[in-house]
């Protein structure tokens, strides 16, 4: 971006300056652009490039200066001055911003294998012998998007559904290496949207958390995480403390300038990003290689992932994009995926530890879950501490015992799970896991069906299993209690002052209202959530319940098939199975919870307190281009969210169903799909859809 002798002059203006500033002969008016000029030159060098060639304390004086003029001369301020980053107040709620073109996600491969096979379905579409491939890091961060217009940074937003997201300008402008302008009119271009990853790298997280633990605050999880929700802060301020930072890779969409032919840089990919690093952006043009064929970029992502430890950031893998544009916008792209770029993802992160105990916790339903104590061990930036065993059955297979040395692994870089246990160090001193035949809160006998592999409290009354249903009851998916948290809720329980779902609408507010941190705003907030829950239609309520196997998809079929809900109580388990999406493991659950007194007994208390549990409009089915369809989704939709997609179903008349059965008329597939396709695929009056086809159903 700037020449050695663009460099040369400009460190010396800034010498010029500093002895101006020390002198107090700074002209306002002559000097301002001069001051905005070598503001950005050394921004450029500290946050892009990581070669400052001045002192913090000479950046802060001319900066300091460059303020002190804007403020006696607001007239003199520009919107791309080194000033203007940090906004003064809170933002308000980021309103949504649109994209130019879609964010899609990209196609994945595990190992060599996978990406010669992707290579060779990219040259028989592009009828090629060769393909000449542009390899770089895939950050791994939180995506953004942005655009420049005559110059100038116009918006920032995340990267949403992908169609759109929302505009984050006030904070994206916190973040030193994202250019407030950047000269694109020099390269013949009025407008461009640029892709990127925002992130914090290794060293500024372990900075940021160890000031949080000082402050007795919880430490944030991880680098993705933190770059992520710093991103939606609505103090811009609090977003700048966190020094984050940009990696811009893609040019998604332009807009010559009238007149003005399409620059040869924007020929490949290649040269986008060369022209990125131009414009003064941190593009990873450093860490790209270009090679001709797919077993040299085989070969590079195994090097690379080799170092991933040693760079400042973290990454997950590497992108393999087609290097020529016209040959990707000849390969195309399907509903949720370009043809012409694919990731290579790295092997999930593994760590060795010791197992030091198991804590046997009790699940809403009365499952007794294991959960194994391990010595706290990093792995991929977090932390581990706890990992769930799921049932007695995992650990007789890893073959665990307290003491072990175990190998931890989080799959996909998410989820932690113990890989398997090294019996080949162990001491002798390692005492076996013994699973308990009581539970672990009420202490009554555990019991386990043949066809399963989890231990159960059968105790209705157990107390863990009674908060687990206030604390399912309230959440947002159900009820959405706002204000009635688990932390609340335990609260209440451990007072007294709630030991049951009905004694949600009994709360004695005369007596909370004592209590220290209960203002009387929170309470009549607290209170209205409480009387507006009465008013969710039934398949919310049904789904509050917590009964065994039924989500929101056959809560919503349930609704549909009563006028009330106490009229499940006299239906068969045949009458049962005979309704959509319902086989016979959750007929069998319904059957039984409705058979239960105690149940029946609370479904009318809760109807005394002014629940609602008779069908209404919501609840009922409607006519539409998707009526006595069937539909299941799986995947992540290029452009609609699930909850999008779901409610469209059901406005346009069609059903829902939670699992694939010979009763689906539709699986609607998006990317990475799992094992849903490969049921559906066994079945031949199954249709499997895009969401494009989805969508031409809809509006047929």
């Amino acid at each position: 971006m700037y020449s050695a002798g663009k460099t040369k002059s400009l460190q010396q203006l800034t010498t010029t300056l500093l002895d101006k500033v020390k002198k107090e002969k700074i002209d306002a008016k002559k000097d301002i652009d001069e001051l905005r000029e070598v503001l950005r030159f050394h921004e450029y060098r500290y946050y892009i490039i990581n070669d400052p060639l001045i002192a913090d304390y000479e950046y802060d004086q001319l900066f300091k200066t460059l303020e002190t003029i804007e403020t006696a001369h607001p007239e003199l301020i520009t919107t791309d001055s080194p000033t203007q980053r940090v906004a003064k107040g809170l933002t308000k709620d980021f309103p949504p911003a649109p994209h130019l073109v879609p964010m899609l996600s990209l196609e994945n491969s595990y190992n060599g294998e996978d990406l010669i096979d992707w290579d060779r379905k990219a040259r028989e579409l592009a009828k090629l012998n060769q393909i000449e491939y542009c390899v770089e890091p895939k950050f791994d961060g939180a995506s953004i998007s942005l655009i420049y217009e005559n110059d100038l940074l116009a918006r920032g937003a995340t990267r949403g559904d992908g169609v759109q997201g929302d505009d984050i300008t006030t904070n994206i402008k916190q973040i030193r290496s994202v250019p407030l302008s950047a000269k694109i009119s020099d390269y013949g271009l009025q407008q461009i949207e640029i892709r990127g990853e925002v992130l914090l790298t290794k060293d500024n997280f372990k900075k940021y958390n160890d000031k949080l633990i000082e402050q007795n605050l919880a430490p944030l999880a991880n680098p993705r995480n933190a770059a992520a929700g710093s991103l939606r802060i609505k103090d811009p301020k609090e977003v700048s403390r966190r020094n984050l930072e940009a990696f811009l890779y893609h040019i998604s969409d332009y807009v010559t300038l009238p007149g003005a032919s399409v620059h040869k840089l924007l020929q490949t990919h290649s040269g986008s990003l060369e022209l990125l690093w131009e414009l003064g952006f941190r593009s990873p043009q450093k860490e790209v290689r270009v090679f001709k064929g797919i077993e040299e970029v085989v070969k590079y992502c195994h090097e690379y992932e080799q170092k991933r430890d040693d760079l400042p950031y973290e990454i997950d893998g590497m992108v393999v994009k087609v290097n020529s544009l016209e040959l990707q916008d000849q390969l195309g792209m399907t509903t949720h995926h370009p043809r012409w770029a694919i990731a290579y993802k790295f092997k999930a992160r593994q760590a060795t530890s010791k197992l030091r105990a198991i804590e046997f916790q009790v699940g809403r339903t009365g499952s007794i879950t294991p959960v194994a104590k391990i010595e706290p061990v990093p792995i991929g930036g977090v932390t581990v501490g706890s990992i769930s065993l799921f049932n007695e059955e995992v650990i007789r297979e890893k073959d665990l015992m307290i003491g072990d040395t175990v190998l931890v692994e989080r799959a996909g870089d998410v989820i932690p799970y113990i890989v398997k246990s090294l019996p080949e160090v162990r001491t002798g001193n390692e005492q076996p896991i013994i699973f308990p035949t009581k539970c672990p809160v009420c202490h009554d006998k555990l019991v386990k069906t043949p066809d399963e592999a989890v231990w159960r409290c059968v105790n209705i009354n157990c107390e863990a299993q009674v908060l687990q249903r206030i604390f399912h009851f309230t959440s947002k998916d159900a009820m959405d209690i706002r204000g009635l948290g688990e932390a609340i809720v335990q609260k209440f329980y451990d007072l007294g002052f709630l030991k049951d779902i009905p004694g949600i609408y009994t709360l004695p507010f005369d007596k909370i209202r004592t209590l220290e941190g209960f203002g009387e705003k929170s309470i009549t907030n607290l209170q209205a959530a409480i009387t507006t829950s009465k008013e969710q239609p039934l398949h919310r309520l049904i789904f509050a319940l917590g009964i065994r196997y039924v989500g929101e998809t056959t809560a919503k079929t349930l609704a549909h098939a009563v006028k009330h809900l106490l009229d499940f109580a006299q239906l068969s388990l045949e009458e049962l199975q005979n309704l959509e999406d319902v086989g016979p493991k959750v007929a069998g659950s319904i059957h039984q919870f409705f058979r239960n007194p105690d149940n029946i007994e609370m479904l009318k208390h809760l109807e005394t307190l002014g629940l609602k549990l008779k069908n209404d409009k919501k609840d009922m089915a409607v006519s539409g281009n998707l009526s006595g369809q069937t539909f299941l989704f799986t995947g992540t939709l290029p452009t609609l969210k699930r909850s999008e997609a779901e409610a469209l179903v059901e406005s346009n008349g069609g059903k829902l169903l939670g699992s694939v059965s010979s009763k689906l008329n539709y699986l609607v597939t998006g990317d990475e799909a799992g094992s849903k396709l490969e049921k559906a695929k066994k079945i031949t009056s199954v249709k499997i859809i895009s969401e494009a086809e989805f969508l031409t159903l809809v509006n047929r």
